[in-house]
């Protein structure tokens, strides 16, 4: 299956009403909170390229880290798991999964689940009375009552105050690169110890490439999967979860919404672990003896001549490579999302550019959500995996739907009288049209009946 080509069909209207919810973002938060939306029978649009991050931002070669059963999409009726694409497909499911794999896992999910997707880019988001209005890359323009903000994290990508003075041809992130054979027969310094620094490292070294590695802690490397071989014993010590074994993974796994509830100080000491520099057991081979590995150094000085870097790092080691690559992570800032405007961005509290959000990840402007990695800081490092979906989509479909009923509720609270007609008391054929009341309380009185009489 040619998952680089594959690509869906868009629509392209613009509704008469405005929508219940648009989803900006077309990943597999985008995609499974869509499909929560749609389950509720709620009028939906999604924009933008389907799995863009992963089919365009994501090397050749990558392997998940996280297990099949623990990547699943979500829709209302888990119809659509990776366990019966395994089966449709007549494959066995395997460790670690390809990137590939995935891939058509989860456009198999879109076409089935989620089907008509705009890939469309939105360029701005503001509000309009109480709803929001959405300008489209194509200068369309459509207006709803929720937006879900799926805008996955390559707007957050992080890149060292240090690096920032580097030509841009000499220094790229992680999240810029897709095919690496151009980087054979070449010398590139990776900067960072985590999975997707040390798979790179490991991706570089194999298409041809003299790499080194620079994480600034030494790397620490997760256990051997030993799902199905553990004990009993082991598993109560330690049940499995779909973000490594333990209590504590499993409280976030099975209780995702307990995090939420933490003081500030506790979240931050849980995240600060969680970030830690973990990389895959099945990568150390990969790299042992391949790759230069530099633990526990940092980069302190460049020099550029003749289209290379001299890179120094802090044991006082020299480095001249063709290209460093930044294996550095993502940063939440919203001040980085282009396409939310000044005066919604103003409106948006927040700390340090993480927005603050309620229990059901809507921001401090009613009827705007944010979901995937903007919410983790809040909700918890599930956030970073697709797991989350599973707790995410429900809760956010739950929330926009009951929004939907209150306004239509209001709506109908104060639905206008009907017109009456007041330029003759007969009607043409000669009878009296809905009769003019004389006073104040039959005026009520009519208009209650008129209104009863229209609902019916």
């Amino acid at each position: 299956m040619d998952v680089e080509g594959e690509t869906t069909t868009p629509r392209r209207f613009v509704p008469d009403a405005p929508y219940d919810a648009v989803v900006v973002g077309a990943g597999p938060y985008g995609l499974s909170a869509a499909a929560h939306l749609l389950g509720r029978g709620l009028n939906v649009a999604v924009f933008g390229k389907t799995l863009e991050l992963w089919r365009e931002h994501m090397p050749r070669g990558m392997l998940l880290r996280s297990q099949w059963w623990a990547t699943n999409l979500s829709d209302p009726g888990r119809r659509y798991t990776f366990r019966r694409f395994f089966r449709e497909s007549r494959r066995k499911p395997g460790y670690p999964v390809p990137l590939d794999t995935f891939l058509e896992y989860a456009l198999w999910f879109q076409r089935h689940a989620v089907p008509d997707v705009d890939e469309t880019y939105v360029t701005s988001i503001e509000r309009r009375g109480g709803n929001f209005l959405l300008t489209l890359a194509d200068g369309r323009r459509v207006e709803s009552a929720a937006v879900v903000m799926a805008i996955g994290i390559r707007h957050y990508a992080h890149r060292p105050d240090e690096f920032r003075g580097l030509p841009p041809g000499l220094v790229i992130h992680s999240s810029e690169l897709r095919d690496l054979k151009p980087f054979r027969g070449e010398r590139v310094v990776v900067i960072g110890g985590g999975q997707s620094a040390v798979e790179y490292a490991a991706l570089l070294h194999e298409v041809g490439a003299t790499v080194d590695l620079v994480p600034r802690r030494p790397i620490v490397w997760l256990e051997r999967d030993r799902m199905g071989e553990r004990g009993v014993l082991e598993q109560i010590r330690a049940p499995d979860t779909g973000i490594g074994p333990g209590w504590k993974n499993w409280v976030l796994e099975h209780v995702p919404f307990l995090f939420y509830r933490l003081p500030r100080a506790r979240k931050d000491r849980a995240l600060a672990w969680y970030s830690s520099a973990w990389a895959a057991d099945w990568l150390r081979d990969r790299i042992a003896n391949k790759v230069t590995v530099h633990e526990g150094q940092t980069a302190v000085s460049f020099a550029v001549e003749d289209g290379k870097v001299d890179i120094t790092l802090s044991d006082g080691a020299r480095i001249r490579a063709d290209h460093i690559v930044l294996g550095t992570g993502y940063k939440v800032d919203i001040d980085r999302l282009p396409m939310i405007s000044p005066s919604l961005r103003a409106a948006i509290k927040d700390e340090m550019g993480i927005p603050l959000l309620g229990p059901s990840f809507e921001s401090t402007v009613p009827g705007l959500y944010f979901v995937g990695v903007t919410s983790l800081p809040v909700f918890g490092p599930m956030y970073r995996f697709v797991l989350g979906c599973r707790s995410m989509a429900p809760r956010v479909a739950r929330a926009i739907a009951r929004q939907r009923r209150k306004r239509r509720g209001r709506a109908l609270a104060t639905e206008p009288e009907l017109e009456i007609a007041v330029s003759s008391d007969r009607s043409p054929a000669g009878r009296r049209a809905h009769p003019i009341p004389s006073d104040e309380t039959s005026t009520a009185s009519w208009a209650q009946r008129i209104l009863i009489a229209r609902r019916r």
